[in-house]
């Protein structure tokens, strides 16, 4: 009898506990819900986010007969239009304390690397998704956390049972009337099939995922973890591969070779290297596409003269300079490029459009993006407002985009928006170009570099001008041939004359 009631004790205790789960769950459904005004595809992402978390509390009420209780964590969805994020790093190790707000990993989205912050107190107990993973469907469990440091031991071999648990998951939720198992784990005797496909799977070159464990045993053994077989959730090696590796004595050559997946014309190409794809890169190659496809192009190129431009921004640097409150700003020419398509976007304000299928929505302010490369793929901030910014401001805002894109530390809030593109290739000596546009903006203007040539003048001589070429990639649904024409005309006049930016 008082060991029944110290049962129901302890389990009138772990009930008590439970708000902390359904304050959790409330936080995300709110960030759920601000995330899913943007689209229908944000909104089924959010759904998905919503439905992993909604199991791993689900998880968390009934696993405290095999498990300590904890929390399976999903992968997140940091930005309106992520369906897909990979791990960047770790910023936390299994067994160590976490609190609420703590950075715990840094997620790759499609827009940006951002943190993932814990949202309550406890320990890392497993770490599921290895640091470098790439294209994890949001709500997919990336690691554990539990309220007590002794309950982390625990967890030493959940990576194993990880992708089990998570898929018996949906028959239960259907069925919360009836009893509730624990997930069986299959023997370890029906491993070597299981590894023998996933072998099959791996292609050379390929990333190789192994849990914490594995890794270390590799080190201390000496075995090569790209010639081992992993057992684990998506050919994951885990630690019991390792062993059996070591144990039977891998040939790395052999296992090279039953692993590599030759194209049947491989031969006739030079050696080469798969270099793998980043989340950012992997969207951006996405949404081009579909924009190329989708989109109408149409393409107009005007040649703009720079003399009095350079000119003038020789005197504002100048001026500048002998400013101490300055505190060397410089204004560059791609400044008063963003400044003048501000303007222009103003002054025909067909172009400052999107097209939405039933309509087309004019916008009355000018956020221009600005395509900046980065290491991890392109990256298109946004200077907001640009057509109410002076040009030592806008000089300012664009250097700092910039450098936070090369960094990496920009947000989402950072590049969603936006009503026209500049891409500026100019650096490079690249005479002209022509952009895709870059959807539901209706126009992007390509920027080429600064040239001379030999002009006949007003007096019949010869004279040498600096020459920019500049062409406007418009979507056809939106933009006219003429009131692209219109917006051109309008963009030069105010290169040509700066001055006139200023009416």
């Amino acid at each position: 009898m008082k060991r029944a009631s110290s049962r129901l004790s302890r389990s009138l205790t772990a009930i008590a506990r439970a708000p902390s789960a359904r304050e959790l769950a409330q936080r995300v459904e709110l960030s759920v819900a601000r995330a899913s005004v943007a689209s229908p595809s944000t909104r089924r992402s959010s759904a998905t986010t919503l439905a992993w978390t909604r199991k791993a509390f689900f998880a968390r009420s009934w696993s405290s007969d095999a498990l300590p209780e904890h929390v399976i964590v999903p992968m997140p969805a940091l930005s309106p239009t992520m369906t897909r994020g990979g791990i960047a790093s770790w910023h936390v190790e299994v067994g160590q304390a976490i609190r609420a707000g703590d950075a715990i990993a840094d997620v790759e989205t499609d827009k940006a690397t951002m943190a993932m912050e814990a949202t309550e107190d406890g320990f890392m107990a497993a770490i599921l998704v290895e640091a470098g993973a790439q294209d994890i469907e949001v709500g997919t469990p990336v690691c554990v956390t539990c309220e007590n440091a002794e309950d982390v031991e625990a967890f030493k071999d959940y990576a194993s049972t990880v992708a089990i648990k998570a898929e018996s998951a949906a028959p239960v939720a259907s069925a919360p009337s009836g009893p509730v198992e624990s997930p069986s784990v299959a023997p370890v005797a029906s491993a070597p099939s299981a590894r023998a496909t996933r072998a099959e799977t791996r292609a050379s070159g390929d990333r190789v995922f192994a849990s914490p464990l594995a890794k270390r045993l590799a080190k201390e053994r000496g075995v090569r973890l790209d010639n081992v077989r992993g057992t684990g959730p998506n050919g994951r090696v885990i630690a019991a591969d390792v062993y059996e590796a070591h144990e039977t004595g891998v040939n790395a050559t052999e296992a090279a070779r039953e692993v590599t997946v030759d194209h049947p014309l491989s031969k006739f190409f030079p050696d080469f290297e798969d270099v793998s794809v980043t989340a950012i890169k992997r969207v951006t190659a996405q949404r081009l596409t579909e924009s190329k496809q989708q989109v109408p192009h149409f393409y107009l190129t005007v040649d703009v003269r720079l003399d009095n431009m350079i000119s003038i921004r020789q005197t504002l640097n100048k001026q500048l300079a002998d400013d101490k409150a300055a505190e060397g700003a410089k204004i560059s020419v791609n400044d008063f490029i963003v400044k003048a398509s501000a303007k222009a976007l103003l002054a025909v304000p067909e172009v400052n459009s999107s097209w939405l299928g039933d309509k087309i929505r004019r916008y009355k302010k000018a956020d221009i993006s600005v395509a900046v490369q980065t290491e991890r793929g392109l990256m298109v901030p946004i200077v907001r407002s640009a057509c109410c910014l002076g040009l030592k401001t806008i000089s300012s805002e664009v250097k700092a985009l910039a450098s936070r894109a090369r960094e990496g530390s920009l947000t989402p809030q950072d590049m969603t928006g936006g009503t026209f593109t500049i891409s500026n290739l100019g650096m490079f000596g690249v005479k002209s170009f022509a952009a895709i546009v870059n959807p539901p903006q209706a126009a992007i203007l390509a920027v080429g570099g600064a040239r001379k040539e030999v002009i006949k003048n007003e007096s019949g001589g010869y004279e040498e001008i600096t020459v920019m070429s500049a062409t406007l990639s418009c979507d056809h649904r939106v933009v006219d041939g003429a009131v692209g024409a219109m917006w051109l005309q309008s963009f030069k006049g105010y290169i040509e004359d700066p001055m006139t930016m200023l009416l």
